[in-house]
């Protein structure tokens, strides 16, 4: 199977299960008097719209370069990322909203609805779920390398993790009585800084690729070390990286003896180049300029 299709298939898993959840929470929220609940179900809202853009922008980053895409579509996947994380991040601002709107009412001596068991048994399912879909969908991001389905994968834990602090405030609020019933929003609030610190980390990761940020130190010094290794190749300088989607962008300069044939070097810069795409995939661009011994 392609790797579109794979990726497919495990965002169609999530789109499921998310579509699932996301009626059960409205309605346990609704019917169990739950605003933890209701928050919950509003990030479900958002894992379900963040896999259709997941399925969207994966197609489009796997189609070949063009002539007005030199170094194919991959960027769109990193947009997909940043897109994940912006709503991650609108959806933490409503349910943080929402749970200090219900807190300052409790505070000002207000009455809140006790929460029933009903949002409970929703709360206790959809950590089960989404933990189960987390696990799938992040084994299967390593496999493939997409740093969309990782962004999605986390989404989904996020959701567990939404999931398990809900069902501690409105377990709480169940069964501790009804003055701690504001244990159920307190619970919300939580939930939302849970989903903002994912979301911060995807965004700036995300918006680091379309910057260009180079890639890590211990990549490209393993990429200096892979060029060293070649024979008569020396002093690989000027390395310059970056991340295209899930394939590498490697440009850099290396010293050869000036008295070489021009086939004799252009050899060598094509075994530099066979090696880096043995290590990091057929798909990484890789840019070599030969220099001289001896010139600057």
């Amino acid at each position: 199977m392609s790797r579109e299709k794979e990726i497919y298939k495990v965002t169609l898993w999530g789109s499921l299960v998310n579509a699932l959840l996301m009626v059960l929470k409205f309605v346990a929220g609704v019917l169990g008097n739950s605003a933890a609940m209701m928050a919950d179900a509003v990030h479900s809202v958002s894992d379900f719209v963040t896999d259709m853009v997941v399925i969207a922008f994966v197609r489009i980053s796997s189609k070949p370069k063009d002539k007005s895409h030199d170094y194919g579509h991959g960027k769109f996947e990193t947009l997909a990322t940043a897109m994940i994380g912006l709503a991650l991040v609108i959806a933490a601002i409503g349910i943080f909203v929402s749970g200090a709107k219900q807190i300052a009412i409790w505070a000002n001596g207000g009455q809140l609805a006790q929460p029933s068991l009903i949002a409970l048994w929703a709360a206790l399912i959809s950590i089960v779920l989404k933990e189960i879909i987390y696990q799938y969908t992040n084994h299967k991001a390593k496999q493939l390398d997409s740093e969309a389905m990782r962004a999605n994968a986390w989404h989904h834990r996020s959701d567990a993790l939404t999931s398990v602090a809900a069902a501690i405030g409105i377990g709480c609020a169940i069964f501790c009585g009804e003055k701690w019933v504001v244990f159920d929003p307190i619970a919300s609030i939580i939930v939302a800084a849970f989903i903002l610190k994912v979301a911060v980390d995807l965004m700036r990761n995300a918006l680091g690729e379309l910057m260009e940020k180079s890639l890590p130190d211990e990549v490209e010094n393993e990429i200096l070390d892979i060029v060293r290794s070649v024979p008569e190749v020396s002093e690989p300088h000027d390395l310059r990286t970056r991340r295209i989607g899930n394939h590498y962008a490697i440009e850099l300069h290396i010293l050869m003896d000036g008295n070489l044939s021009l086939k004799s070097t252009h050899d060598k810069a094509t075994e530099i180049e066979k090696r880096l795409k043995e290590r990091y995939g057929e798909e990484t661009h890789v840019a070599v300029h030969v220099e001289p011994l001896g010139e600057e």
